[in-house]
């Protein structure tokens, strides 16, 4: 069997997100469907990672198996051509057939993305959030580091029943302030449904707050959703990279 590793780029803005669902369009079943056109024959497309709707991405995994020996080059142009122009394939390579791109990533990284301005050339992507150019950046880095390391995150992420372990261990977290747009980062072995934009908007409360670690500590062990502070929008929220 051959398993084909697909590296994906995608404008949330029109999906239900990337996990297929009943009676939404998704990008998963758009890819697959684009897929099936070309091989003739059903393929189960495996992802890193969810991404909720509207959430974007510059750098989803997934892979596939077929029986097929694909010509990698010619594929990859043709499956470009079938898809529409917000989803493309940036890059595909045939891997081991054992490997799975959800279970082998050993991290993911997000952005989370803030225009200092209203901007007809960002709105799509980035979060308009005009307090942004008074935030002490430096305090908001100071204060991050608190999430550092494993923690139960069941205060940042939406209720989820089905998943009994909300233990994630965060690796790297960090803003930077640009002259026109802002960057939030986060690294980690695994996120919770909501949990990126849950903890950009509870950071940005504490810090206007002049609030400190404590704040995100006392959140944590709350393990309530409810002690946490609103999540900001899903269109500045992009999946960065999947290493493995």
């Amino acid at each position: 069997m051959n398993n084909y590793k697909l590296t994906i780029q995608y404008d949330g803005s029109n999906y239900a997100g990337w996990q297929i669902q009943q009676n939404a369009v998704t990008v998963q079943q758009r890819i697959i469907d684009a897929i099936e056109v070309i091989i003739k024959e059903r393929v189960n497309l495996i992802g890193s990672g969810r991404t909720d709707t509207g959430v974007h991405a510059l750098g989803q995994s997934a892979n596939f198996r077929t029986e097929n020996e694909l010509d990698i080059y010619k594929f990859q142009y043709s499956l470009n051509s079938i898809l529409p122009n917000d989803i493309s394939i940036i890059k595909m390579k045939k891997v081991d057939e054992n490997f799975h791109a959800r279970f082998d990533a050993k991290s993911r990284s997000y952005i989370y993305i803030f225009s200092h301005h209203k901007s007809p050339f960002y709105y799509k992507y980035a979060h308009y959030y005009p307090p942004v150019t008074k935030i002490e950046f430096s305090n908001l880095n100071r204060i991050s580091k608190a999430l550092l390391g494993e923690h139960d995150f069941t205060s940042f992420s939406k209720k989820n029943r089905d998943i009994d372990d909300k233990t994630c261990n965060i690796s790297e977290i960090w803003w930077r302030n640009g002259k026109d747009l802002s960057t939030f980062y986060v690294t980690a072995n695994r996120f919770l449904h909501g949990m990126v934009r849950t903890i950009v908007g509870t950071l940005l409360y504490a810090t206007e707050n002049k609030l400190d670690e404590n704040y995100l500590l006392k959140v944590l062990e709350e393990k309530n959703r409810e002690e946490a502070d609103e999540s900001v929008p899903a269109k500045g929220l992009f999946l960065f990279k999947v290493r493995y």
